[in-house]
């Protein structure tokens, strides 16, 4: 695994991130690398992991903010 072959995390969208971390899961699946390079492709998708997550956090507030439930508190006060 050549890490200069891949965007870094911190670029990619959701969707991006996510469909990454999927084929790196299956890879990883297989079984068939030495244990270096399943650590690699290991750390890359904790780091994918780590983007959806912030995407998803980044999301929800929006919607909290919209529906006016953002840290509890009721747009109509």
């Amino acid at each position: 695994m050549n890490e200069n072959a891949f965007p870094a995390v911190e670029t990619l969208t959701y969707e991006a991130a996510l469909a990454e971390l999927i084929e790196i899961v299956k890879i990883l699946e297989l079984g068939q690398m030495g244990l270096d390079e399943s650590l690699k492709y290991w750390e890359r998708a904790e780091a994918l992991s780590k983007r959806c997550e912030e995407h998803l956090a980044g999301a929800r507030q929006r919607v909290e903010t919209a529906l006016g439930t953002d840290n509890g508190n009721d747009a109509t006060t």
